[in-house]
């Protein structure tokens, strides 16, 4: 098994990340239009964007952010998982359609394609392969590789949905970090993260449940200093119970870290200053 198993209890999930923005509208519309979200609350400063009355994507209107620097960590992409081949086909219909593709991979565990949105931040869209089909090695690490994927065989041809379906969610994450050891210490031996697959030096892919990952963190772009400007604000996490949220800020706290409450669970800063919810499950004891 891989050398640092996963402390946070099977169940715990990605559900939600938040984007710091300066055109509030503009950006509210793309996830809209491009990606297919669905707007489920607004404000004149705070949108909710999701599918079938999920929430997947908070957007805070902050005209005062600097855009994100050349050395600054951040967001590389936040992916939008899709339960459907079908799905992910409409997703590259309405890219080519409305917007611009950049990018287009078979992972082997996935089959994903790449844009960004209109202030810079990094989108994944892609549809899981069956967990059958996952590589894994004889020591359970799971094996990501990255081939050329047939965007032009899969494009839906005819009609298209405008929408992503029910069930899409926020299948993982995935941060450039100024410090591989920084974050591994947060995400892995605080946070309580499993590792699924390691890059010696420069990449962690982290993951709950034996999924491929729900967190990915990166060091190729030599980033050097923290979060400050517009960007990834915070994502979170839901856990089974009441009692996994209490032994997660005790972990936490005897590790130093500083706990804040918040959303009825708590919020954390990674190494870099980007913020980590954790609540949960709604309904748990």
């Amino acid at each position: 098994m891989p050398e640092t198993e996963q402390v946070l209890p099977d169940g715990t999930r990605l559900t939600r990340a938040a984007l710091r923005v300066n055109d509030f509208r503009g950006v509210g519309e793309f996830y809209v239009d491009v990606v297919g979200l669905e707007v489920l609350d607004r404000t004149d400063r705070w949108a909710t964007l999701g599918s079938a009355g999920v929430p997947l994507l908070e957007l805070r209107k902050d005209e005062e952010a600097p855009p994100r620097g050349q050395e600054e960590a951040g967001l590389f992409h936040v992916a939008f998982r899709v339960p459907t081949r079908e799905a992910l086909g409409d997703a590259i219909r309405r890219v080519r359609t409305l917007w611009e593709l950049e990018g287009a991979s078979d992972h082997d565990v996935s089959e994903a394609i790449y844009l960004q949105d209109p202030e810079g931040n990094g989108i994944e869209i892609y549809h899981d392969r069956p967990r059958a089909e996952w590589p894994i090695d004889d020591d359970g690490y799971v094996l990501m590789d990255t081939h050329p994927l047939d965007v032009d065989a899969l494009e839906t041809d005819g009609e298209w949905q405008r929408s992503v379906p029910p069930g899409t969610d926020i299948g993982h994450v995935h941060f450039e970090v100024t410090s591989l050891a920084a974050a591994r210490e947060f995400y892995v031996e605080q946070l309580g993260l499993g590792v699924r697959q390691a890059f010696e030096g420069v990449g962690l892919f982290l993951a709950t449940n034996d999924y491929h990952h729900h967190v990915a963190l990166n060091t190729w772009n030599g980033r050097s200093e923290p979060v400050r400007g517009r960007g990834v604000e915070w994502v979170e996490f839901v856990v089974p119970s009441s009692a996994a949220i209490e032994s997660l800020r005790t972990r936490l706290e005897t590790a130093g870290v500083e706990v804040r409450p918040s959303d009825a669970g708590i919020e954390i800063r990674d190494s870099d200053g980007i913020g980590v919810r954790v609540r949960a499950e709604p309904g748990s004891e």
